[in-house]
């Protein structure tokens, strides 16, 4: 008999995260920079990403990016996180951040950077919160 144990990553964690910004402004501006992270990150992908020596390196897109966001504390292992499915939105002075992953340094890292009180939780516990994925 053969026991197989295995491990993936289809975990299914319904994990929100919700930054609260001082003025809807805030917020929006929150948003539009992690589209721009977005962007450039997805175009570095399909480009065929950025290794050299097996090592993952900022493209000259992505550093333009972190300029333009004046964003400078993301590692470039975490710039995946941006590929994952992850979906925001705003929610007038709010930023709402629902994901099946559990790996969100990068978003959890760009809120407290843009000044929010960051709350996070799994929907999958919290139920009825009116956050989670599918909710």
């Amino acid at each position: 008999m053969k026991i197989w144990h295995g491990y993936g990553s289809e975990h299914s964690a319904n994990l929100v995260m919700i930054g609260q910004f001082e003025t809807a402004e805030d917020a929006q501006r929150v948003v539009e920079k992690l589209d721009v992270l977005r962007e450039a990150v997805t175009a570095d992908e399909e480009d065929g990403g950025v290794e050299i020596d097996g090592t993952r390196r900022f493209s000259d897109r992505m550093r333009e990016a972190l300029r333009r966001t004046e964003f400078y504390s993301l590692g470039p292992r975490e710039l995946e996180q941006f590929l994952f499915e992850i979906d925001w939105e705003r929610d007038l002075d709010k930023v709402i951040v629902k994901t099946e992953e559990v790996e969100v340094s990068a978003l959890l890292k760009l809120l407290v950077h843009e000044g929010a009180r960051v709350e996070v939780f799994s929907a999958h516990v919290h139920e009825g919160s009116g956050y989670g994925r599918g909710e």
